[in-house]
């Protein structure tokens, strides 16, 4: 197995997987308009990997409008009819072109999508001679960016019905073909979800197959910036603001 960043998991596969969240929760409710917060939020994190919980945004039907709120969950997706959580360690992004067909998927891109709140993203660039150098990639313009996901429930077997420990959540980050303006680090990227669609993703109405795809297909080109950084941010025991800062 290889680790580097939104290009590891499996061998020759590329995969989204590290990125930095250091907001307050207040900070995220105010940005993404949600209401409330459920879930205790983990320590600001410069290098969140998967199985590490974080947290998401969703919208909860009601009987008067949808309801905003954000939740703590853990990345790495585990559909409700698996028999373990092991299966989350190869579900920490999900193909945006196959989606809405994948077993794994489908149920939750019609039914269960979330944005996950990030600063920005590393991504590892190949270069000819091998070596594969860390950037990390930003928005100039934007203060946070926001990841399309999906999310879902476990229940798990070996705990009574009434038990409040008894579902675990989980989510997963929709990747697709880096633009020209990204390619030349890699070839895949999260999608990212401009603000002016936040609500049009989140909206839990959006349950027709066709629609979700036209969604996702409608979603603009995003302008980051890379910006070489250290290689210390290889190992998930490194974490802190000075990962971000330009390599010397």
């Amino acid at each position: 197995m290889t680790t580097h960043g939104f290009g590891f998991i499996r061998q020759n596969e590329s995969m989204c997987g590290r990125y930095v969240m250091s907001r307050a929760t207040g900070d995220l409710l105010g940005y993404f308009d949600a209401e409330e917060a459920e879930g205790r939020a983990g320590p600001p994190s410069w290098n969140v990997a998967p199985t590490n919980d974080v947290p998401i945004i969703t919208e909860k039907p009601t009987e008067d409008a949808p309801r905003r709120r954000l939740l703590i969950a853990k990345w790495g997706l585990v559909p409700s009819w698996a028999k373990d959580t092991k299966i989350g360690s190869k579900l920490i992004n999900a193909r945006s072109e196959t989606i809405l067909d994948k077993p794994a998927f489908r149920k939750a891109a019609i039914k269960r999508r979330a944005l996950i709140p990030a600063e920005g993203y590393y991504e590892w660039e190949k270069t000819e001679d091998g070596k594969k150098i860390p950037n990390y990639l930003y928005s100039e313009e934007d203060e946070l960016l926001a990841f399309a996901g999906l999310y879902e429930f476990w229940p798990d077997p070996s705990l009574p019905e009434d038990d409040p420990h008894r579902w675990l959540l989980t989510f997963t980050v929709l990747t697709t073909t880096a633009q020209d303006s990204l390619g030349h680090v890699h070839d895949r990227s999260p999608v990212i979800v401009p603000r002016e669609k936040f609500a049009d993703w989140l909206n839990p109405e959006l349950s027709d197959k066709e629609d979700v795809q036209q969604l996702l297909d409608s979603m603009p080109e995003p302008v980051l910036t890379p910006r070489i950084v250290s290689d210390r941010v290889n190992s998930v025991r490194n974490n802190g603001p000075e990962l971000i800062e330009p390599a010397e």
